[in-house]
């Protein structure tokens, strides 16, 4: 069977043969892989993580006035509410309700006739009071000459001399009843007690009043003081600036309102231990009656300006158990961890110290950051960090 001896060789060959082939065929291959760069994903786990597209904002440096707001209530210095301190009749009203009036104005006036009688009886006593008085000083007088010449004992002038005393005490009681009578018959004319804005008048000309019957109010409107409160927190740095000088303050109705600007007048002498507030008031020009009593406001009040602060926004800072830091770009373009302290926020800009100003501070794209961490400043083209990247990560780790 050599024919079949020869087939079967010729098979074997023929494997040896594919198997060689085979083997030397991955060899290349391999060969060739371990000698070209790696690509996709496989690069990426070789040559490192790619770097971090980030957004970077660089610290402005400006003047920051420290401002605190808060709610408030507008309030009269003085509202005076008047009464008549006799029971009387209205004989006329003289004002107007809503009408501003001077300090002594009159306003109403009472039933008087009495008063203007007794005053009268008062004013004919003291007049005889001083004709009787007159009458005993001439008498002492012609009496001293006669004791003088001998004709008259000292007694009868002593006598004289007490009855003298006596029309005196007389008369200067008299007197005193006459402006006694005089006050009383004052009450009849009520004149506003300060220059304000008139209320409502409850009473008419002919009404009964008594010394209860409420007539109208006197409110002053110029200048006018609003009432707010403050955090204690604050107190330490408004005492501050109540020393150093006036306190600015703003007062605003509502949106479209225009602000009125005063001064601060008063800090309560204690802290709301329950509401942990302090109260103040602040004192306003108002002679274009812009505030109103009762009226609520919003408040601001400048304690203090920062000058030259260094100012970033409020997304770039990092809150974590290591404290308040901000990423910025080193010149190697790597992430950088730099401890920064607020020291006052505003809208969504916050003034921080620690840094100089000239750094490149990171905003968006900072929670996937590691200190050392590669990055890449999105282009002046318009491109950004991915948008989940944009999202401000306060908790993120260090």
């Amino acid at each position: 069977m050599p024919g079949g001896r020869e087939n079967c060789m010729n098979k074997n060959n023929i494997g040896v043969i594919a198997v060689a082939v085979a083997i030397v065929g991955a060899s290349a291959w391999y060969l060739r892989a371990a000698g070209e760069p790696p690509t996709g994903a496989g690069a990426r786990s070789g040559a490192g993580q790619a770097p971090t597209i980030v957004n970077v904002v660089k610290p402005q440096r400006q003047d920051v006035p420290v401002v605190l707001q808060s709610n408030g209530t507008v309030t009269s210095i003085s509202s005076v509410e008047l009464h008549s301190q006799t029971t009387s009749i209205i004989r006329k009203v003289h004002i107007k309700e809503g009408q501003f009036v001077k300090a002594g104005a009159l306003m109403f006036s009472l039933d008087d006739r009495a008063d203007a009688a007794n005053v009268d009886k008062a004013r004919a006593q003291v007049v005889r009071d001083q004709a009787t008085l007159a009458d005993v000083e001439r008498q002492y007088r012609r009496s001293a000459e006669l004791v003088a010449q001998h004709f008259l004992a000292q007694s009868a002038l002593d006598t004289l001399r007490s009855q003298v005393d006596s029309a005196r005490a007389v008369l200067g009681a008299d007197q005193a009843a006459l402006r006694a009578t005089g006050v009383a018959a004052g009450y009849n004319m009520i004149r506003a007690p300060q220059a304000g804005r008139v209320g409502a008048i409850n009473v008419y000309a002919g009404s009964l009043v008594q010394p209860a019957t409420a007539l109208t109010s006197v409110t002053q409107l110029d200048p006018i003081t609003v009432s707010f409160t403050l955090p204690e927190s604050a107190l330490g740095g408004l005492l501050a600036a109540h020393q150093r000088g006036a306190v600015a303050v703003e007062a605003k109705a509502g949106s479209a309102a225009v602000a009125s600007t005063g001064r601060l007048s008063f800090i309560d002498n204690a802290v709301d231990p329950v509401a942990g507030t302090i109260r103040v008031k602040a004192q306003f020009d108002n002679g274009d009656s812009a505030l109103w009593p009762g009226q609520y406001v919003n408040t601001r009040v400048t304690v203090q300006t920062l000058g030259d602060a260094i100012v970033i926004p409020q997304s770039a800072i990092i809150n974590n158990t290591r404290g308040t830091v901000v990423y910025i770009v080193d010149a190697d373009q790597s992430a950088r961890q730099v401890p920064v302290a607020r020291l006052h926020a505003f809208g969504a800009s916050v003034v921080v110290s620690g840094l100089s100003g000239s750094e490149q501070v990171i905003t968006e794209g900072k929670q996937h950051l590691r200190p050392g961490g590669k990055v890449k400043v999105a282009g002046p083209d318009g491109a950004r960090a991915p948008a989940a990247a944009r999202v401000a990560n306060k908790d993120a780790p260090a």
